[in-house]
């Protein structure tokens, strides 16, 4: 017959360590490339971030790529052709 094993009981003196987890990632850097409103990289420059967006645009024409400023809090769109400003309150002409 095994023996049993004593019950562990903690100290009153020890608190229990309480590890925060938070999966989400803060974006460093100003601009950051959207693919379907979901952020991937965050870029320092305006150039580097249309450069990625234009390469995943070419290879995947369906899908929406944005690259965000997020100091001015503006939204540019990545279109194969070239970037467009992608302004609410503008009507087309």
């Amino acid at each position: 017959m095994a023996l049993r094993a004593a019950p562990k009981t903690r100290s009153k003196d020890m608190e229990p360590e309480v590890l925060v987890v938070d999966q989400r990632k803060k974006a460093d850097e100003r601009f950051r490339l959207q693919v379907d409103r979901q952020t991937k990289r965050s870029f320092t420059t305006l150039k580097s971030a249309v450069e990625a967006g234009l390469v995943i645009k070419q290879a995947h024409p369906i899908v929406q790529v944005s690259v965000y400023d997020s100091v001015d809090c503006t939204n540019q769109l990545v279109e194969v052709d070239g970037v467009v400003p992608a302004e609410p309150d503008a009507e087309p002409a």
